[in-house]
């Protein structure tokens, strides 16, 4: 026996180092982290926090319909994803896809300005961080907090993938219960027992509601929850680093639509019954008065007492888990862009944990660079970093519509039958087109009143849609450097080589 395991420990030895020479990430995680990684992209301080102010702008009934809008856009999208990330499972994902099925172009762009997003966003998770823990520790300095955060995200992320899918499913499954138990508890003050009486249908009837603001309150709250559905895309980065791709993947993508339904939907109709649209503390929703949160107010209709700090340390978890996506996301696309030449060679090293170090610790200096911004000054080149970030989120989901779209259309141009396919996406083409119509529609429509009142604002045209030219510069400047081209459909590199 000993003999058997000393064998299995050098071959386990002798396969890490030769990951790390020829610079393979590791594939160790399971379908269990693959689901909460899926599930836990998708819920986070848009549901925690900003439920509350889509229901006061939109109306209970205005809410529920654009978050459920865009929860079936989420669902598109990810059977996209799924069914590329199946068939070419790898870490760069849809900067990957894009790369060879589109145009070499916008996997650059999109790869880079992914890099982007997640690297700043570690930044925005770093300073919610300390502004939470000042709930319990007003007098330390929100740096002292902030550093340590940063540290511990950093040190999870550097021990292995492992690591990141244990911490991610432990975090998520704080955030799973949180939403199980609010909907359990706002069911039993609904009918009536919890510590007020019951509203019934009072709210749903009260001044404009259900629906209030017309079609531009709800245009407003497509944009909202299109930010905090931002993240399921996790799912076809860690597939690179999946166990068995061909059957996690596919799991982790069917849980997410559901589950979305499930929490979200769930979600804004307990509040819609028990809260009125009119209520202002709706309106003050932040991570900073965590006592107006809709969760809170819920949780202390039905006499939770401790409710606060409860929901403070459930969001604390969600801006850590954040965090760590944050860390994870950015250093595998810069991984990927590497191998494929869009980056600097030294970002593809890998080291004998299976971790790519180099682009790891490059994400977290631009990270800690992009933090130190909002400590000085007025932090304006910090809020504009911000509202660069913002729209790309969207402009990845475009890149994963377009890629599929080609994906699909070169598999059957090269002869190939579905039925060689581990996953199929369903309802193509419609899935792809109708995900890309309605991201391109928020992604111009963000700050639509900025044009409106006479006079355009244009320093809030400038900070809302800085985003796209960014985009704009990075594929414009990469296809006339590089001369690229749209790859014909014959000529899309449709092989399940990785490297």
């Amino acid at each position: 026996m000993s003999s058997n395991l000393k064998t299995e420990k050098n071959q386990i030895i002798s396969a890490n180092t030769v990951q790390a020479e020829t610079g393979e990430l590791k594939r160790s995680l399971q379908a269990r982290h693959m689901n909460m990684i899926a599930i836990g992209g998708a819920i986070g301080t848009g549901l925690f926090v900003a439920s509350g102010a889509s229901i006061s702008t939109a109306g209970p009934g205005g809410a529920l319909l654009a978050y459920g809008v865009i929860g079936i856009m989420v669902y598109f999208l990810m059977t996209s994803l799924g069914e590329m990330a199946t068939y070419l499972p790898v870490s760069g994902a849809f900067g990957t896809y894009a790369n060879r099925f589109v145009d070499p172009a916008l996997g650059f762009a999109v790869g880079w300005n992914y890099w982007l997003n997640w690297a700043s966003c570690l930044a925005v998770e770093l300073v919610a961080g300390a502004i939470i823990m000042k709930f319990w520790f007003p007098d330390i300095p929100s740096i002292v907090w902030s550093g340590i955060f940063l540290l511990m995200l950093f040190v999870l992320n550097l021990l292995s993938t492992r690591a990141y899918g244990e911490s991610e499913f432990w975090f998520a499954g704080i955030k799973v219960i949180t939403v199980v138990v609010f909907l359990f508890v706002g069911v039993v003050v609904l009918f009536g027992f919890g510590s007020v009486p019951s509203p019934g249908f009072t709210n749903w009837n009260i001044g404009e509601a259900p629906f209030v603001g017309g079609f531009g309150a709800i245009l407003s709250i497509f944009m909202i929850a299109g930010f905090s559905f931002q993240g399921t895309e996790l799912v076809g980065i860690a597939a690179g680093e999946s166990e068995n791709p061909e059957k996690n993947v596919p799991k982790a993508i069917n849980t997410v639509f559901w589950r979305i339904l499930l929490f979200y939907i769930g979600a804004l109709l307990i509040i819609g019954f028990l809260l009125p649209y009119t209520d202002e503390n709706l309106l003050k929703n932040d991570i900073e008065n965590i006592a107006v949160s809709p969760f809170t107010l819920v949780f202390s209709h039905a006499g939770l007492g401790a409710a606060a700090s409860i929901m403070n340390a459930v969001i604390l978890s969600s801006v850590l888990s954040a965090g760590s996506s944050s860390l994870y996301a950015s250093s595998r696309m810069l991984f990927a862009l590497s191998r494929e030449g869009k980056a600097p060679q030294v970002f593809s090293k890998v080291n004998s944990r299976g971790v790519p170090a180099n682009a790891l610790y490059a994400t977290t200096v631009f990270g800690l660079f992009a933090f130190l911004t909002s400590l000085v000054g007025d932090g304006t080149a910090y809020t504009w970093l911000l509202n660069i970030t913002g729209v790309i989120g969207f402009i990845a989901w475009l890149g994963i519509a377009i890629s599929h779209y080609r994906f699909r259309r070169a598999f059957i141009k090269q002869g190939h039958d579905l039925k060689e396919l581990k996953y199929k996406a369903k309802w193509f083409p419609f899935g792809p087109i109708f995900a890309f119509v309605l991201c391109f529609v928020v992604i111009i429509g963000q700050n639509y009143n900025a044009f409106l009142g006479g006079t355009i604002d244009w320093y809030g045209v400038a900070v809302s849609y800085i985003g796209i030219p960014v985009f704009i510069a990075a594929y414009v400047g990469y296809k006339y450097s590089k001369k690229t081209k749209l790859i014909p459909l014959d000529k899309v590199d449709l092989s399940r080589h990785t490297g």
